[in-house]
């Protein structure tokens, strides 16, 4: 027969919602408490808010589209396969488990505005032009 035990030094604990905050103690040892951890790619925090993670996301969707800068250029190829290029490999990014969090206009605006950034690089819209994002 099998058993398993807890491990007390790897072991942390992460109080969601909790009214009660009595330490929880393994044999006479206090595990750690954590404000926040990331389990299977997303950050689960006290709060159970999806903000560090969507802020997460953000930042590996654009490092995504950095590291393809040398793909961006229309001379090179013709914008629709850029475009599919930036979704599969930028845009689906930070919405990958966006089912799971508790999405708030603030997440969908930060989300709409990195979408909105990168697009107005690979068309090459300046800061002078000017074009409305629902035409983006």
């Amino acid at each position: 027969m099998e058993t398993s035990s807890i491990h007390k030094g790897k072991t942390k604990v992460l109080q969601f919602k909790a009214e009660n905050s009595n330490p929880i103690t393994v044999d006479g040892e206090t595990l750690e408490d954590v404000e926040s951890f990331t389990y299977m790619g997303s950050i689960i925090d006290e709060q159970g808010g999806s903000n560090a993670d969507v802020k997460s996301r953000i930042a590996k969707a654009r490092t995504a589209f950095l590291q393809l800068k040398n793909i961006w250029d229309p001379k090179q190829l013709s914008t629709n396969i850029i475009i599919r290029i930036f979704n599969t490999n930028v845009k689906a990014v930070p919405l990958y488990g966006v089912e799971t969090c508790t999405t708030t206009t603030t997440i969908i605006k930060n989300v709409q505005v990195l979408i909105n950034s990168c697009l107005r690089k690979i068309l090459n819209i300046r800061w002078p032009d000017t074009i409305s994002n629902s035409l983006l």
